[in-house]
């Protein structure tokens, strides 16, 4: 769930700490006082070790970045510190520094959009994901049927919680979008997307039915959240003796972008709609509860009155084909960690052909300037317009678990 910023009286002292003895992310270290940030986000040393983990606050602020804004945030880590062998019990999905793009677009400043937009959300839900080298397919239907070929790597981050109740009210997350294709198309973003309407979402198993939980004031966005609730879980994963659970279609969630970049006086400058799919959240909806969620793991153990109960699949990998009992949603034995995810990239739209190739925005990607103004980000967009030739792409990522080496909820 993304809150308003909050201080932290400890700032003044691990930032005097960090310039003393200099921070590591990865390959890219800084030490000060040269490289020595301005001060600190908000995002930065909000982790805190749950009974499961074993590394302490101090290892885990190791991992941090100066931003553009010259204030230090966290950024990507291994579930496990390698110099240590301590755990986090979270992850971030894959190590960007794989990533052809990465000397563009990290070490990623986690929370930076949300600094500016004056937002703050939970560490553990940033994730990452890339591929180099994507196929494309190129306005004419899929890649084998493209008049040329096109490729792209593709860099992106999204904070994406699948543990609370947030994202069943909130639509505004973080996202960081790096793009580079062989037809010139070249974007880089950092921006506060709005998923959706406040207050609601949509049920994953029947995206028609909108599901609203609060009368939420905010903006409201393009796309839509899909996300299980009571229904989907009844209807796919509490099934009769002689069948087998569909944990897909019972608990996948996705979030749907229409996302666009716009000048101050409203014309789109590129636009982009991927769509984040999570497979074994750790939430569903379930307004019989008091805190409205309700958790998978639980579903392990359930006997509806008819007989009808989760069988196989993600309950049988978490408890050992039933042999295991009372396993809690934030056991690392359970399965239902949201660490299987993938990207569709979908399409990569720029109208940008007359320039220029840097733009500045407000958080949200709209009032966009030549001109850095106060509360700006610093938006790259190729001086293109690929209409009627716009690269669309497959999805990344779903052969890759993050799971494991410790990682429970949240993550």
């Amino acid at each position: 769930m993304v809150h308003r910023l909050r201080t932290h009286a400890r700032h003044g002292a691990l930032l005097a700490g960090i310039l003393l003895a200099g921070v590591t992310c990865g390959d890219s270290p800084f030490v000060g006082p040269d490289d020595a940030p301005d001060g600190v986000s908000r995002a930065f040393s909000i982790w805190a070790p749950g009974a499961n983990d074993t590394c302490t606050p101090e290892i885990h602020d190791r991992y941090a970045v100066v931003g553009p804004d010259r204030k230090l945030y966290p950024t990507w880590h291994p579930p496990v510190d390698p110099e240590t062998g301590c755990t986090f019990g979270h992850e971030h999905g894959r190590d960007p520094r794989g990533s052809d793009l990465y000397s563009d677009a990290g070490p990623i400043p986690f929370g930076y959009a949300n600094e500016v937009g004056d937002l703050f959300a939970p560490h553990v839900g940033y994730k990452v994901e890339w591929e180099n080298d994507v196929p494309m397919s190129v306005g004419f239907g899929d890649v084998g049927k493209a008049l040329f070929k096109v490729s792209c790597d593709v860099l992106v981050e999204l904070h994406q919680g699948s543990v609370g109740s947030g994202a069943f009210v909130n639509p505004n997350h973080e996202m960081q979008y790096h793009a580079r294709c062989t037809d010139g198309t070249d974007l880089h973003l950092a921006i506060i997307t709005v998923i959706g309407n406040a207050g609601e979402f949509r049920r994953s198993c029947a995206s028609d039915v909108a599901i609203v939980v609060s009368d939420l004031d905010g903006p409201d966005g393009g796309g839509r959240r899909l996300i299980p609730d009571r229904t989907c879980v009844e209807r796919h994963i509490l099934v009769p003796d002689g069948e087998n659970s569909s944990f897909g279609a019972g608990l996948r969630e996705s979030w749907q972008f229409s996302q666009s970049i716009r000048s101050a006086d409203g014309q789109t400058l590129a636009s982009i709609g991927p769509y984040f799919n999570v497979f074994n959240p750790s939430r569903y909806y379930d307004p019989a509860s008091p805190d409205l969620i309700g958790r998978p793991i639980d579903l392990c153990y359930e006997v509806m009155p008819d007989g009808r109960r989760a069988r196989g699949g993600l309950c049988d990998e978490s408890t050992a084909n039933g042999t295991i009992t009372g396993i809690t949603f934030d056991d690392p034995r359970s399965a239902f960690d949201g660490a299987r995810r993938d990207v569709d990239i979908n399409s990569i739209r720029l109208r940008n052909a007359e320039g220029p190739q840097i733009w500045y925005t407000d958080a949200y990607g709209k009032n966009g300037r030549t001109e850095s103004f106060p509360g700006s980000i610093r938006q790259v967009i190729a001086k293109l317009n690929n209409e009627g030739l716009t690269p669309s792409g497959p999805s990344i990522g779903r052969d890759r678990d993050y799971g494991g080496h410790g990682v429970h909820p949240p993550n």
